[in-house]
């Protein structure tokens, strides 16, 4: 896979066009690298929208993750 290819992919996937499971099935195996391109291109991941019935669970995780953020004073 080409650099121009990567970058593509890695767009796609910071705007929900595309899915892990795609980049996984293109060649992209490790989520770190994945998150590393992002971070080079100046993205972000995408975050699933926040509905259906995880809803409850995604919010408590949230809520748990800024007070230990919060905690570790980061």
């Amino acid at each position: 896979m080409t650099n121009e290819e990567k970058e593509s992919l890695l767009r796609r996937y910071a705007a929900g066009e595309i899915t892990w499971q795609a980049l996984r099935q293109r060649g992209m195996e490790n989520y770190l690298d994945v998150l590393g391109g992002l971070g080079d291109l100046g993205l972000k991941p995408p975050v699933a929208p926040m509905e259906g019935p995880n809803v409850a669970t995604r919010e408590r995780a949230r809520g748990l993750l800024r007070q230990a953020l919060k905690t570790a004073k980061l």
